[in-house]
């Protein structure tokens, strides 16, 4: 398990934000679509609400970043990444940029969330909490 002073350990529930990064990402039929280049956090709740997801390209020529939900990735230690309920057709046409673009404003957030129909900010009791999956929502209590 990870302590204070060494977040090297990745053997429990936590994981330090800088070993997100370069975690490969797989549809629910193994195939790889990419892997994590980011991960965008909320800074007032400091919740994790997008993983910023580098995707095509070859030797980074031609990459692009994709912006996924964070709540719909779902981390499997089997595949050693995360598993998302999106093939690849979906991906490629979903809300992307290229490295040199900047993901300044609350609009890209917009257009992510309605592009998966999600609202990312929804109240946290009508959010899923660990990759139930796009556009699911927890069961009422």
């Amino acid at each position: 398990m990870a302590r204070l002073d060494d977040t090297s350990n990745t053997s429990g529930r936590l994981i330090a934000a800088s070993k997100v990064s370069g975690t490969n990402v797989y549809n629910l039929n193994g195939e790889k679509l990419g892997s994590v280049y980011d991960v965008m956090l909320d800074k007032i709740t400091g919740r994790a609400e997008y993983a910023i997801m580098s995707f095509g390209g070859f030797l980074g020529i031609g990459e692009r970043y994709h912006p996924l939900p964070w709540h719909v990735l779902n981390y499997r230690p089997s595949e050693g990444g995360y598993v998302v309920g999106i093939d690849r057709s979906r991906l490629e046409g979903a809300p992307s940029y290229e490295g040199n673009e900047l993901w300044s404003n609350d609009t890209w957030g917009t257009r992510v969330d309605d592009y998966y129909g999600v609202s990312m900010r929804e109240d946290m009791a009508t959010r899923p909490t660990s990759g139930a999956g796009l556009g699911s929502k927890p069961p009422h209590m």
